[in-house]
């Protein structure tokens, strides 16, 4: 993945899902029930944000049958793990909070060495504003004065220093692909604040690049992609769509913090692939990561509203399949 983008052959994409959206199925059926739908890989969750329920690393990590029947269940089926997913916030004020997040990432790093998984998924967490904060403080403009001093204490004093040291807890485990989720709410939002952490720590961090969150900020996913692939720092892809009311942002721009429920009067919805943005936009995304030499998973990502999880994911699996390109690439042999 991330490779030279003049080759030929090779660049083929393989079709996967997170599967927390099937969380209350047992492990077994909820992989007959995706193998069923034509998926190719799954993402599991291993604790915080996303639960455990199909992956839990303490079950896993002590008991070496446990991992073989494990991997055997998933290989048998034809799957692929694309990658671990443990999104919490290790940075949190609330040194409870931090403390767990912190854990739930060794843990899984140590559980990716075991599985041979390469790839574990997150957010880069937020600070609180000072040492004895309560809250994390997102810091989203530059004036007062004062916002730009608790940026400059938070990115020097506690975000650069964590993945640093984490980054090389997870090269001495194998795993040299942390891929964040550029989400509102933490300090790796956008493509900028994703490169200027990689900057600082190195080319094991990365984007696990969802475009769900850049829309709405006003982000064109194909520029980024073309960004951030050009520094090879994607690492994976959530396939996920926003919903932008335009009419609600006319109004009260793209800041939003109504319930995500409240539908017709928010600014965006989360939507499943295709009903926020049309077929013509995803095959755009898809030559994009394509061009850029992205050769790993397009992992959907369930968060609709109004859709069920059966007919919402299925939507999403009919629209890609037509959209993703298997085969290798040929000669040009027109030029």
């Amino acid at each position: 993945m991330g490779e030279s983008t003049d080759r030929a052959g090779g660049i083929s994409m393989k079709l996967g899902v997170f599967t927390v959206l099937y969380q209350n199925l047992a492990f077994e059926d909820m992989l007959d029930k995706i193998c069923e739908m034509g998926i190719e890989a799954i993402e599991l969750g291993t604790g915080n944000y996303p639960g455990n329920s199909h992956c839990n690393p303490d079950e896993l990590l002590e008991n070496p049958e446990k991992i073989k029947a494990f991997q055997r269940a998933i290989e048998s089926r034809g799957l692929t793990i694309s990658a671990l997913s443990c999104h919490g916030n290790p940075l949190h004020p609330n040194k409870k909070f931090a403390a767990e997040s912190h854990e739930v990432w060794r843990k899984t790093v140590l559980l990716a060495e075991r599985l041979g998984v390469s790839v574990i998924n997150g957010f880069s967490g937020c600070p609180g504003d000072h040492p004895n904060a309560k809250y994390p403080n997102w810091v989203t403009c530059s004036w007062p004065p004062e916002y730009l001093e608790v940026l400059e204490w938070q990115w020097n004093e506690v975000v650069i220093p964590y993945w640093k040291e984490e980054a090389k807890f997870a090269e001495l485990h194998g795993v040299n692909q942390i891929a964040f989720e550029m989400h509102p709410g933490f300090v790796v939002y956008n493509p900028e604040t994703l490169l200027k952490l990689r900057e600082h720590v190195g080319p094991s961090i990365g984007a696990n690049f969802d475009p769900s969150h850049l829309v709405w900020q006003g982000i064109d996913p194909v520029e980024a992609i073309k960004k951030l692939g050009r520094e090879n720092a994607i690492f994976h892809f959530h396939a996920k769509d926003t919903y932008l009311d335009k009419a609600n942002i006319r109004v009260n721009g793209v800041l939003d913090t109504k319930h995500y429920s409240k539908i017709l009067d928010r600014s965006w919805t989360f939507r499943s692939v295709g009903y926020g943005h049309g077929e013509k936009v995803w095959k755009d995304i898809v030559s994009a990561l394509r061009a850029i030499g992205y050769d790993y998973v397009l992992s959907i990502e369930h968060e609709d509203m109004l859709a069920s999880i059966d007919e919402g994911l299925s939507k999403a699996v009919s629209l890609l399949k037509g959209i993703l390109f298997k085969e290798t690439l040929t000669e040009m042999w027109w030029a």
